[in-house]
């Protein structure tokens, strides 16, 4: 594995799913993603790459209706903590099955096999694995997915949060989130300015522009996804994130050979 070429991608939950109809795909936009994925791999092999997706209108509504990230014990609780897994895994085989389709060497990591959280935060995570098949040049995937918790029963970690528990240990290049909107807005209300640049030196100006989802989002919508970010950017000085609109054509594309596009995260150290 060359770790300085190394990439996470992430395919937000509502590029890939319709997020106001329940566990509705969106096919069209899938197959276009992959195939921008599968051209940009073979025009440039030496990337190396490790998916993630949301759960969109798979998880996010169960797991609502069930409080699921609140954590419990009773049965009813568990019984939504399955179903909450159902969905997510059938949102995961869709895209597994587009990936293999195209011809990507993808496997599956899902977090709900091997993570043990405490407190709503990472206890332990075996990921030799997930570097196994990055050295033989495999892309893993994993999913934002309920896990089990010692202090809560249960809990839903984000996307985010894994990328940022595996950053630490693989430590990728570049973080790319790829959902609908064209960046981070100065004014969700407009959607009309993205900003170009959070750094720890301006988020505390922008903080009101970093509102959820419009959407059912149980693990903080835009707002969780920037402070996440952000606190990994810290540790992580050379390292960038850019948020972005996947849902242009050729987006994924120029993202992932390294054009910036929306929003990027630093530490402001390398801009």
């Amino acid at each position: 594995m060359v770790e300085n070429n190394l990439v996470f991608l992430k395919l937000g939950g509502s590029l890939i799913t319709d997020k106001r109809r329940p566990l509705t795909p969106r096919s069209g936009e899938i197959a276009r993603i992959t195939a921008e994925i599968v051209e940009t791999l073979e025009e440039n092999p030496d990337i190396q790459l490790l998916l993630g997706h949301g759960s969109g209108s798979f998880g996010h509504a169960i797991a609502s209706q069930y409080n699921t990230q609140a954590g419990g014990s009773s049965r009813d609780y568990w019984r939504g903590f399955v179903e909450v897994w159902k969905a997510a895994r059938e949102l995961n085989q869709i895209m597994i099955h587009h990936l293999t389709a195209a011809g990507l060497p993808v496997l599956a990591f899902p977090p709900s096999a091997g993570v043990t959280a405490r407190d709503a935060t990472f206890l332990r995570w075996d990921i030799q694995p997930v570097k196994m098949a990055l050295f033989h040049n495999l892309i893993p995937v994993v999913q934002g997915d309920v896990v089990f918790d010692e202090t809560h029963g249960g809990s839903i970690f984000s996307t985010e949060q894994i990328f940022s528990y595996l950053s630490r240990a693989l430590n990728p290049r570049r973080i790319l989130l790829a959902g609908l909107d064209a960046g981070v807005y100065r004014d969700l209300s407009k959607k009309d300015e993205v900003i170009p640049c959070i750094t720890p030196g301006n988020i505390d100006k922008i903080l009101s522009s970093l509102s959820g989802s419009e959407a059912a989002d149980v693990t903080g919508g835009m707002a969780g996804k920037i402070r996440w970010m952000l606190s990994l950017v810290e540790s992580q000085p050379d390292l960038q994130v850019q948020v972005f609109s996947g849902a242009v054509s050729g987006h994924i594309k120029k993202a992932l050979r390294g054009e910036n596009l929306g929003t990027t995260i630093a530490s402001g150290s390398h801009l």
